[in-house]
């Protein structure tokens, strides 16, 4: 298996509405995880005529109940959100997990 191992923080990210109608969003850490990153590629959408890069990268850890689409892991000083948990066929207790980061 290609990549390396990092530590990084899982959190829950929780948003709220401020006085002035606007939103405002605070994450809630859930502890750490290990997980192999591997491959990241970039991905170009373009809506409305408006080009929007966005970083993606699939990543290797142990089972954890925490996983859950919606949720941010923070390493390298980036926030990724999770795209998707699928568990790994080959490798019973691990997940994969895809991640996304707007650049």
């Amino acid at each position: 298996m290609s990549g390396f191992r990092v530590l990084a923080s899982l959190l829950d990210p929780v948003e709220a509405e401020t006085p002035y109608g606007g939103r405002a969003i605070s994450y809630q850490p859930l502890g750490s995880v290990w997980l192999r990153l591997e491959a990241r590629r970039r991905r170009q959408t373009t809506e409305a005529g408006v080009t929007a890069a966005t970083e993606v990268a699939t990543a290797v850890m142990r089972t954890d109940p925490r996983l859950a689409e919606g949720r941010v892991i923070r390493f390298g000083g980036a926030d990724w959100t999770i795209a998707a948990v699928d568990a790994d066929p080959d490798r019973p207790g691990r997940t994969r997990v895809s991640l996304e980061r707007s650049r």
